[in-house]
């Protein structure tokens, strides 16, 4: 079985023919990835061909042309709400001449030599790369799909190629008006020597690039059609739902399933090393089921694992570990004069998607077919190898649509446990986590502790820079052969090394410290930026209102030459109106300024404190310099979900652990902001022919300093630990501290410890 498709269309076709009817009827493929200049004959990757019984030209590894005219594309990023299946099929039908509402769009297959990402060294989607890496890609292979398909019309007609132009697909001669379509074209075009580089497209002639289209999986996500993993369905499945050892690291030491066999609807109990798993005939079976297990768990030597000692391991390393320098400029420790430092600390952080973690499986004695929506493909592929023991050509993963990601999908084991649950019956189950299991059992973004210092001037402009990062590296167990030859990972230090300002003496660098065996790590929305420009633009705040001065002239006083972030910092504080006129009391304008993933931000925001400590935001205003646009309503939108993202994580979010375990279990106390406390928010785009820069992740990064500087100008009181502690904020602490006695008579806490992680009004 293939992978599921979805048409492009601008209008919802209910007419449309289905995947299999349109596949059969065969026609030319092109697509791309340069093979020596070697032509391809498609029927070795499950999912990449039109036509199983029917050997297709194949000179790279994108786009294909039936004969009826029809353009299928397939997408080496896949979507996950983030909409690069239209940026990428806009790129490619720009250079092809076709409309988005002519194209159908396939998830691609497991293969690293077609669809490796060269900016990940992987076969992955993450880290805003998807258009930095397909600007040029998709764009080459529509061109030299446009180039063969002209020429074969041109060799028809026996003229020049030069006289023929291409719109929606139809090719026309005109000096005579002679047209063909391109469906018309696919054999005769099968035999045209591909061109080593076809001709781009002058920006001026874009058609669609920088137009503000509607997205090619909005349709099927109106009507219910799109199919996400956890809408798959196969003959003879069953539902199954897990439980893994709470402590990380621990294992199963022994499982009572009587209660659970005698409710209706369950199957079978399942075991692992380290986890159980229900099958059902239903969820709600599966679910019952394992609610009524009595497990013993051994919970291994994480049993007292908390939160509190591993902030202190990570304080201890900061201090006494030996650091990676990732960057140094001048003698950052001569340099005399007055000297401001601070602390900044950082939970741990679980990703939620609203699409909890599920993996359909059917293994078999000669084969393994997977069906689940994943980040990285090949990686699904090669552990249900390992697990089921079969060679890689008997593994057939049919990627679908994610309900979210944020880069929790970038780790393939939880499929590996579905394989191996799999493995124990004859029949299909789809292994669906509930959604405190996801969060009990996510790959959490690293807790970080940073030390940073400077020492100003008598202007008060820093003239030595030290930042110290202490934390875990994901990079290291991820993809160890990309860490530096110095063991630096430079996701670490990504906007914490290259700074948008101007100062002589600098140094950034990384003390390694990862978390107890067992405990998995992984990257969340914003990789390194987002931590690190938390820290810098707090502390630059920091530094400006230590010296007197407008927090916006002190960073324009201190930018390089680079005018890009010039122009994003004075389009963001016209729009927002800083500096005119005076807020009222307990409100505040916060601003963060970096240029993550090849692209510049700032952003504004007003918030309001009451003065029992509650945030409001206001407005936020964002003006991004991305490069060329290929879609202004994606930009905006990224921008915006990016921020709300960022400013959930500030104000609620934070995994803690006792005993080795996650104390988080749904959305009651893993909390996201909802729609009717989110502020109006402007997003400003700077016009640019410059290359394109990421997006998706630019907003989360610019969120938490904004809002975090706008609480000090609302307030007077610095956030530097994150979730935000709202009693910090209250104004009449004696007031709050009777409230909590009044509350808790016996409780000696003090009125600065909050009862809870943020609250929003």
């Amino acid at each position: 079985m293939t992978s599921p498709i979805h048409h492009a269309h601008d209008e919802v076709d209910l007419q449309s023919p289905s995947r299999r009817e349109m596949l059969k009827r065969g026609g030319l493929v092109v697509a791309f990835m340069w093979l020596g200049g070697a032509s391809r004959v498609w029927g070795m990757s499950n999912g990449a061909r039109m036509d199983e019984n029917h050997p297709l030209f194949a000179p790279n590894a994108f786009v294909r042309v039936g004969d009826d005219g029809s353009v299928h594309v397939v997408m080496p990023n896949v979507e996950m709400g983030q909409g690069v299946y239209t940026a990428q099929a806009t790129l490619l039908a720009e250079e092809l001449d076709v409309g988005l509402d002519q194209i159908t769009v396939e998830h691609a297959p497991p293969d690293r030599k077609l669809y490796t990402n060269p900016l990940l060294g992987e076969q992955a989607t993450g880290g805003s790369t998807t258009v930095r890496y397909c600007w040029t890609s998709m764009r080459d292979a529509g061109a030299a799909a446009r180039y063969m398909l002209v020429n074969a019309a041109a060799q028809r007609w026996k003229v020049d190629p030069a006289q023929c132009t291409v719109a929606r697909g139809v090719v026309t001669h005109a000096p005579t008006g002679r047209t063909l379509h391109y469906g018309e074209l696919v054999d005769a075009a099968a035999k045209v020597t591909p061109p080593s580089k076809a001709p781009l497209k002058d920006p001026k002639d874009f058609q669609l690039i920088g137009k503000s289209l509607r997205r090619v999986d909005t349709p099927g996500k109106v009507d219910g059609s799109l199919q996400f993993g956890m809408d798959v369905r196969v003959p003879g499945m069953k539902i199954a739902t897990v439980r893994a050892c709470p402590a990380f690291g621990g294992r199963v030491v022994s499982v009572d399933d009587a209660r659970a066999l005698r409710i209706p609807g369950v199957v079978k109990v399942l075991k692992i090393d380290n986890a159980v798993a229900v099958v059902g005939e239903h969820f709600w079976a599966a679910k019952l089921g394992l609610d009524a297990l009595d497990i013993q768990w051994d919970r291994g030597v994480n049993a007292n694992f908390t939160t509190e000692q591993m902030f202190a391991d990570l304080a201890n390393a900061s201090e006494h570990g030996t650091p990676i320098v990732a960057k140094e400029i001048g003698h950052p420790d001569d340099v005399k004069g007055k000297t401001i430092s601070a602390t900044y600390q950082l939970p741990l952080l679980a990703h939620a998607p609203m699409e909890p973690i599920n993996t359909l499986v059917h293994v078999q004695p000669d084969s393994c077919e997977i069906w689940v929506g994943s980040q990285v493909v090949a990686r699904c592929a090669d552990i249900a190898a390992k697990v089921t023991g079969l060679p890689p050509e008997k593994i057939t993963v049919n990627n679908q649509y994610i309900g979210g990601a944020f880069g929790r999908r970038l780790f393939e084991e939880s499929v590996g446990q579905a394989v191996a649950f799999a493995k124990q019956v004859d029949y299909p189950i789809k292994v669906i986590w509930t959604r405190e299991e996801d969060i009990a059992q996510d790959c959490y973004r690293p807790a970080y502790y940073d030390r940073i210092s400077a020492t100003v001037d008598d202007k008060g402009k820093p003239q030595a820079w030290i930042d110290r990062t202490t934390g875990a590296s994901v990079l290291a167990s991820f993809a160890p052969v990309a860490m530096g030859k110095n063991g630096l990972d430079p996701d670490l230090v990504e906007c914490a090394a290259e700074l948008p300002y101007n100062i002589p003496n600098l140094r950034s660098e990384w003390v390694r410290h990862d978390f107890p065996e067992g405990m998995k790590v992984g990257w969340w929305r914003g990789v390194g930026p987002t931590h690190n420009v938390f820290v810098v633009e707090s502390f630059v705040d920091e530094l400006a209102h230590a010296a007197g001065q407008d927090p916006v002239s002190y960073r324009r006083d201190m930018l390089g030459n680079d005018p890009r972030v010039r122009g994003v910092l004075d389009l963001a504080t016209q729009k927002a109106g800083w500096g005119q006129g005076a807020l009222p009391a307990r409100q505040g304008r916060g601003i963060a300024l970096a240029a993550p993933f090849g692209s510049y931000l700032c952003v504004i925001v007003d918030v309001e404190v009451s003065p029992q400590g509650e945030i409001s935001l206001k407005r936020a205003v964002a003006a991004v310099d991305c490069g060329t646009v290929i879609n202004p309503n994606t930009v905006e939108a990224q921008i915006q979900g990016g921020l709300v993202f960022g400013w959930s994580a500030a104000l609620y979010s934070g995994i803690t652990l006792k005993q080795g375990a996650v104390v988080q279990r749904n959305f009651n106390d893993y909390r996201v902001m909802r729609i009717n406390q989110t502020p109006p928010i402007e997003v400003h785009i700077v016009p640019s022919k410059e290359q394109p820069g990421g997006i998706g992740e630019t907003g989360t990064v610019m969120a938490m300093p904004a809002l975090t500087n706008a609480i000090f100008a609302a307030t007077g009181v610095r956030i530097r630990q994150l979730p935000i502690d709202t009693s910090m904020l209250v104004q009449d602490k004696d007031a709050l501290k009777a409230v909590l006695s009044a509350v808790s008579p016996e409780s000696n806490a003090p009125a600065d410890i909050a009862p809870q992680a943020g609250r929003v009004s």
